[in-house]
């Protein structure tokens, strides 16, 4: 019978366990705040929500909750939720995502109901502005996505985003063709990003220089254009009863309570969105395109290496995220607005750029974080609708406010494509 020695056993692997307590310390902080906003500083009365509209297939009736006793209530859940994900975490298991998703609904169920105490809120308007708001955020979103997985920091979709508002209220209402102001928008974004692409790939400056000088420019030449051209002649050139698009109800989809109004009551623009966001998902990370794109952004000498012509691929995907964020921008004139205004985007960009950070440099997700952003910018409006206690002021700087915390702390541990801001100089 063979004995083996002990020193001729293999060696057992060990394996470090890195415990990460951010989102139960998270969790932590927002069920202070929730049992001192919703038990200490409880308010009385009743809040209504409503669920439908009166174009709905059929009327789901308005919810009516007692305001304190359903705070509490939602109070002892986050808590639970809180404890729970600490109680994960000691057993070095990690906090899954639908406890982040429970704890943020609950949350937020628990401040509106807290917001409406003797009011109503009506869901499918709030749902359909956040939306409407989210449009040029995604948009702006899927182009940093391609941009920066590319390997160019995009810092320029503002100026994407409001050249694309400007020319597409220019071209709309000279020929009255809705598809060419969309078509030009594009055209728009693209002449932003070739600048963005030259500057950075070929003649190696700071990306991030080169966009925000961008951003400077197009704002500078837009409002000169706006008050020595538009504003003169608005009739011609700005004529919101030309540009504004119309909006087109799915039969039957459109009549579905909540999600009809929400989702398919919407502009051609936001029909593109839902095609965008698919395609340029499976585009990425399912197709040829997409892989050579990533290996450009991860690693431009090893793509060289075999064959990948790296400064071209960066040129023109940089372009093509220039013509998605560029028709995100005619959303502003044609889908929401109506009219062409000065510095109208009002940092619209930078919140996408977030987005995209926020999302993990991920189509879907950076998608999820612009709705987020959406929500609540259109949150203040609603609330200062119904008469919220909320200070304006305080709502206001609510959007830039998830901003931070999401780019900050809420996401983890954040790495960019490895790639993503350094010019590839072909030895």
């Amino acid at each position: 019978m063979q004995h083996n020695h002990p020193d001729s056993l293999p060696a057992a692997l060990e394996t470090t366990v890195v415990k990460s307590w951010k989102a139960p310390i998270a969790f932590g902080i927002f069920s202070i705040i929730a049992i001192l906003l919703f038990v200490v500083f409880g308010r009385e009365g009743t809040s209504g929500f409503r669920l439908s509209t009166d174009s709905d297939f059929f009327q789901i009736p308005t919810i009516q909750a007692p305001t304190r006793a359903t705070d509490i209530v939602l109070t002892v859940l986050l808590v639970a939720l809180a404890a729970y994900s600490a109680f994960l975490v000691s057993r070095s298991r990690p906090v899954r995502l639908w406890v982040t998703v429970v704890f943020a609904v609950l949350f937020l169920v628990g401040f509106l109901t807290w917001a409406s105490a003797g009011a109503t809120i009506p869901v499918p308007g709030l749902l359909v502005g956040a939306v409407g708001l989210s449009v040029p955020l995604v948009f702006g979103a899927l182009g940093g996505v391609i941009s920066e997985r590319v390997g160019v920091v995009n810092v320029a979709i503002e100026g994407q985003l409001l050249a694309g508002a400007f020319v597409s209220a220019i071209v709309a209402s000279v020929t009255g063709q809705p598809v060419l102001g969309l078509l030009s928008a594009m055209a728009a974004g693209v002449l932003v990003s070739f600048v963005l692409a030259a500057f950075s790939i070929k003649y190696f400056v700071d990306q991030v220089i080169v966009g925000v000088v961008l951003n400077v420019l197009v704002t500078g030449l837009t409002s000169f254009l706006y008050s020595q051209v538009l504003s003169k002649n608005t009739e011609l050139l700005n004529n919101s009863g030309t540009i504004r698009l119309p909006r087109l109800p799915i039969p039957g989809l459109s009549e579905i309570p909540i999600l009809g109004p929400v989702l398919f009551r919407q502009t051609i623009i936001v029909y593109i969105l839902y095609v965008a966001v698919a395609v340029v998902f499976f585009a990425l990370f399912k197709t040829r395109w997409g892989l050579r794109l990533r290996a450009v952004g991860e690693h431009p000498q090893a793509a060289d290496t075999v064959g990948i012509n790296v400064a071209r691929t960066r040129f023109w995907n940089v372009s093509l995220a220039g013509a998605i964020a560029g028709l995100g921008g005619a959303y502003f004139t044609m889908g929401s607005v109506g009219s062409f205004n000065k510095e109208m985007t009002a940092g619209a960009g930078f919140i996408a750029l977030a987005a995209v950070i926020f999302g993990r440099w991920d189509p879907i997700r950076a998608t999820l974080a612009a709705l987020l952003f959406g929500f609540a910018s259109n949150l203040q409006s609603v609330l200062s609708i119904i008469g919220s206690p909320v200070p304006s002021e305080f709502m206001l700087m609510l959007p830039y406010l998830v901003t931070i915390f999401a780019v900050a702390g809420v996401v983890g541990r954040v790495r960019g494509p490895a790639a993503s801001g350094k010019p590839y100089i072909k030895s």
